[in-house]
């Protein structure tokens, strides 16, 4: 079947007119002395038929992806005592910190107290089942719940009275959930890569002193403040409200202190007994559930014979058990409502609860799998709107409890959900007498940690002052407008400034310095060699031989490539120079696309141009010059170029660069063709005389796209043309490729010497025999580029005539 689909295939190029690659590339110049020495390997072309049969599934990879999702599979069959001893101890242990801090939470979220245990009661039941960390906890969190607030409020304004703040709550996590059960299951956990951390840090400080500032007036008493304003407005009138305080501001105040108290007292303690550090780390986690348990019981002795209003704020009724039990409402109009909010809430939610798992991962030696986490997110959030759950997420305080406690693997949750069950079954009637102040002061010092301390924003401006002032545009927009714009404003400034980083970062001509080793002495060396050493090769520095090839190799010198311009690390005493009159040598800093092409070609010609004599003495006829060319016409200034030297070869140092873009490429075909016209003799463009050599460059897909234009194989090895009416001979004539070559059998560790170039099994060129213009390194394609530019000057052809007489190879 090949032949009739490569005669067809032959008769559409024709009729359309399309030139193959292949068909245009000279044959390959191959040593007739390298035979029977280096075996012949030419390069396999990637084809998009190659690309498309790696992205087909296979069965053995579709069973994988199965058993990836379903974790458990992997550490449950060896679940034993030990490890049950130390879940379940850890789990009950977060069980009864969770227990306050979710209900104080639902009330940032706009919600009654018990949506909290439902939420927190799901992340804990089904984490285990998804999860990569043993030391996650999902549940409710204070930025999570500030936000859904907001959306709460945004959706009521817009539709007062059509939803209640509960089906609002639910349709929002349903399609959060379902959108990062999409991302988890893709395997898009590299997105988040997109997300930088300094807008994360400005938004959690921000939601910390909005948090702080909407709860102020619950824990002084103070009513008839809007807190759903802007932060600072919030702030203002608070503190006009100050007058109005209430007797709840003696149970908020005096729980805060109570909370550091506990704290102050349980973190001393575990210094002066270090032995008892984690008993006392585990009762200072616990503070928060003493603390309500205390006030709990102060306000039922208050109200427990009142039969009027309380003289404080309380929670009163909550429903038991599941009574909110359902599915969401997922109606077209309140979806369209929270839809424009989403992006904000996925962001902090993916980001907060990663952060928390590789901290922990790193912490304690384990893999944290971001696509699964997030495939654990999504199935805890939309499976938990069907119990009446709303938006969860890890939460670091009581992942960290978790951890302290001595939790083993992901299990731990689920004993934490037992304790939820018990709450919401057998407690409820308790905490009807729950001071809302009290919950006011718990939501406070648990969030009080949170704002970015001096010492960490001074770290910030010595790492890089353009993100510290980036951090406070959010910090500002937050405060003065809202926390979605605030995500949203320093995202994007980011990413600008990314993008500028990565589009106008200019590349660097490079040239050579010969560096030797250096080692200070020990105290074993004899005054002998010393002395023999600083009389050879300067201080403690080891004597280099005149001939390489004779030393050891720990003594030979080696070339390295610096930038010409010094504008870098390396010390400006040091000499730098070309390695050869006429061979450049550039340096992509970061990649090479279409958003920094533009200025890389424009870099890269200009100073080439400035640096090299013109192949064609420059006309003296105003009538025959272009109208841009301010070129003073003096006998000095053609002195001038007549002294520089010949352009013989541009080397690109591609180590950076991966991918290869259409208008890249365009944008060196029309460096070539302007070098070109600079370089040989005559205007017309259609010559080639500068080589160019590629270092580095390892993708296929990129080697491909320069072949097809004309790069990395050499050109013109049997032609020949008249020039000014006279004959050329074939400038390659004497032209040898320069190849990199491995031995074919392993060597020993520490290299093997190959005898007379000859390896036992024979030498393999490490890439293909057709790219002679593709080089492994940057030392390999200096070396190639300078050889040639001395077999040209060798020749004879132009040696004291003007540049661009001698025709190279490498195009």
């Amino acid at each position: 079947m090949s032949p009739p689909t490569k005669s067809v295939a032959d008769v559409a190029r024709k009729v359309l007119k399309i030139e193959h690659s292949e068909s245009k590339q000279p044959p390959v110049y191959f040593p007739h002395d390298a035979d029977g020495v280096i075996d012949y390997y030419t390069e396999p072309e990637p084809t998009v038929g190659e690309w498309l049969r790696s992205l087909v599934p296979t069965l053995e990879g579709l069973l994988r992806y199965i058993r990836s999702i379903f974790l458990f599979t992997r550490w449950l069959p060896r679940y034993n005592l030990t490890w049950m001893t130390g879940d379940s101890i850890a789990g009950l242990t977060v069980g009864f910190v969770v227990i306050p801090q979710a209900m104080a939470y639902a009330l940032l979220a706009m919600l009654s107290p018990e949506y909290g245990l439902y939420t927190s009661f799901v992340g804990a039941a089904l984490y285990w089942i998804f999860g990569t960390s043993k030391d996650i906890v999902i549940g409710t969190t204070a930025v999570g719940s500030l936000l859904v607030g907001s959306v709460i409020t945004s959706v009521q304004e817009q539709r007062p009275g059509i939803y209640t703040n509960e089906e609002i709550a639910k349709a929002l996590t349903a399609v959060s959930g379902m959108v990062l059960l999409g991302i988890g299951l893709l395997r898009l956990g590299w997105i988040i890569e997109f997300i930088p951390y300094i807008p994360i840090s400005a938004f959690v400080t921000a939601a910390a002193i909005t948090v702080m500032a909407t709860q102020f007036p619950t824990l002084m008493g103070i009513t008839g403040v809007n807190t759903r304003e802007a932060p600072y407005l919030v702030i203002i009138n608070s503190l006009k409200g100050l007058p109005r305080t209430q007797v709840d501001a003696a149970i908020g105040l005096s729980s805060i202190a109570l909370l550091y108290a506990i704290r102050y007292f349980c973190d001393k303690m575990g210094v002066r007994y270090p032995a008892k550090q984690r008993m006392w780390a585990i009762f200072s986690s616990l503070r928060l559930t003493f603390a309500m348990l205390l006030y709990t019981f102060i306000s039922w002795l208050v109200n427990r014979n009142n039969t009027g209003e309380s003289p404080f704020r309380i929670v009163g009724p909550i429903e038991r058990g599941f009574k909110h039990a359902g599915p969401p409402p997922l109606g077209t109009d309140l979806v369209t409502l929270v839809l424009p909010e989403l992006p904000a809430i996925l962001i902090i939610l993916v980001i907060e609860h990663i952060a928390i798992a590789k901290s922990f991962g790193r912490t304690f030696n384990y893999t944290v799998v971001p696509s699964q986490e997030i495939l654990a997110q999504g199935a805890s959030n939309l499976f938990g709107t069907f119990l009446g759950g709303y938006v969860c997420t890890g939460s670091f305080g009581a992942s960290a409890v978790l951890s302290k406690a001595g939790a083993r693997t992901p299990l731990a949750g689920f004993f934490s959900a037992l304790i939820l069950i018990l709450a919401l079954y057998a407690l409820t009637a308790v905490f009807y007498y729950i001071p809302m102040a009290a919950l006011a002061g718990l939501i406070i010092h648990a969030v009080a940690h949170l704002p970015t301390p001096p010492k960490t924003l001074y770290k910030y401006w010595k790492l890089s002052p353009p993100e510290f002032i980036i951090w406070w545009i959010g910090v500002l927009v937050a405060i003065f407008v809202s926390l979605e714009i605030s995500i949203y404003v320093t995202i994007c400034v980011s990413l600008a400034l990314l993008l500028i980083r990565f589009s106008r970062t200019p590349g660097r001509f490079l040239g050579q310095t010969r560096v030797y080793h250096y080692h200070s002495p020990s105290p074993k060396d004899s005054d002998s060699d010393l002395a023999s050493s600083s009389t050879t090769a300067g201080p403690h520095l080891t004597p280099f031989p005149e001939h390489p090839q004779s030393a050891d190799n720990h003594n030979k010198p080696r070339n390295i490539y610096l930038p010409l311009d010094h504008h870098d690390a390396s010390n400006p005493e040091v000499t730098i120079s070309a390695p050869h009159p006429g061979v450049f040598i550039y340096r992509f800093p970061s990649g090479f696309n279409y958003t920094n092409q533009a200025q890389h070609i424009h870099r890269l010609v200009n100073y080439i141009k400035t640096r090299t004599c013109p192949g064609a003495a420059p006309s003296t006829d105003n009538a025959t010059r272009l109208w841009s060319d301010s070129t003073p016409l003096t006998s000095t200034s053609q002195e001038e170029q007549a002294s520089l030297p010949r352009l013989r070869a541009v080397v690109l140092d591609c180590t950076a660069v991966d991918m290869i873009d259409i208008t890249s490429v365009q944008g060196l075909v029309d460096a070539r063709k302007s070098l070109d016209r600079h370089a040989c003799r005559g205007s017309s463009g259609d010559r080639r005389c500068v080589q160019w050599h590629f270092a580095g460059l390892c993708n296929r897909w990129a080697r491909r796209a320069l072949v097809v234009a004309g790069f990395g194989a050499p050109a013109g090895l049997s032609e020949e043309r008249e020039v000014e009416g006279e004959r050329e001979e074939n400038p390659l004539a004497g032209w040898k490729p320069v190849y990199v070559v491995a031995s074919a059998t392993a060597g020993r560790a520490g290299g093997e010497e190959v005898e007379e170039g000859r390896g036992k099994g024979g030498l393999l060129p490490v890439h293909g025999v057709d790219r002679p213009c593709f080089h492994v390194d940057l030392m390999e394609a200096v070396d190639a580029a300078v050889r040639e530019a001395r077999r040209v000057e060798a020749c004879g052809k132009g040696a004291e005539g003007r540049c661009g007489d001698e025709k190279t190879a490498c195009q």
